[in-house]
């Protein structure tokens, strides 16, 4: 049965996608079976894995229960399969009816998990109830978050919404830990950043991540050409960094299974 990851952090611009997609493709290197959800009306996992996101079927089918999960799946070549999203799924809060509404996507994925080793859920920059759904649905849960002291605005709130989760449709929900992006280490303030944020860290219950996501241009531009930072830039500090990152949280994961 997979693993499933979710990708969150309420502020944008902070690497969320980015990093969904990198751990897809890093995952998928490494011969492992992997879907990639895409929760965030921008489309943008979908767009940065190749896909053409107005072409085929999407997660706002899905979550309508229009179409089974299974047709929805489309397959990529290098990055495995994914669920594309597009615009459509701005409605999630008319089409997400019910008690139990924010377990309709732990539902839906009941369908594939056993054809995967993970499924990595990428959601919006905000806490609605599309994040908490894939709260609901996921196992363990990370928080990319750049380098700087607007990133720690909400984290408070993010707290909140995680605890509320876990004592209500998710009590295995685990957070991983948070990862640090656009990091320089040159800098006074990714310092005091990163002080801060290990603070945030353990009222979470959790920890950073021992790898560091250093400032690439190659990171902002690999998603522009439907690549993984790995095949556009294998070189590059975020490339490294990102393979450094991928084994860490395969090695926290196997620690705590």
């Amino acid at each position: 049965m997979a693993v499933s990851i979710v990708l969150t952090n309420q502020k944008g611009g902070v690497g969320k996608t980015t990093t969904s997609g990198a751990i897809a493709a890093g995952l998928s290197e490494r011969g492992k079976k992997v879907l990639s959800v895409d929760l965030d009306p921008q489309g943008n996992l979908g767009f940065s894995l190749g896909m053409d996101i107005e072409d085929g079927h999407t997660m706002y089918e899905v979550l309508k229960k229009e179409i089974r999960v299974r047709d929805a799946v489309r397959s990529t070549e290098e990055y495995g399969d994914v669920l594309t999203s597009n615009i459509l799924l701005s409605e999630a809060e008319m089409i997400l009816k019910g008690e139990n509404r924010q377990l309709i996507l732990k539902q839906v994925l009941e369908d594939v998990k056993d054809d995967y080793d993970y499924i990595i859920i990428d959601t919006p920059p905000s806490l609605n109830i599309l994040t908490v759904s894939g709260y609901a649905a996921a196992d363990y849960l990370i928080i990319p978050m750049a380098a700087e002291i607007l990133s720690l605005v909400g984290l408070v709130q993010l707290k909140e919404t995680i605890e509320a989760v876990q004592n209500s449709v998710n009590p295995d929900l685990h957070v991983l830990g948070i990862l640090l992006t656009r990091f320089s280490r040159r800098t006074n303030l990714a310092k005091d950043v990163q002080e801060m944020a290990e603070t945030v860290a353990s009222q979470i219950g959790t920890e950073l991540f021992g790898s560091r996501i250093r400032t690439g241009v190659s990171a902002a531009e690999a998603p522009a050409h439907g690549k993984s930072v790995f095949d556009y830039s294998p070189r590059s500090n975020p490339s490294k960094d990102y393979r450094e990152f991928i084994e860490e949280v395969l090695n926290k994961i196997e620690n705590e299974a």
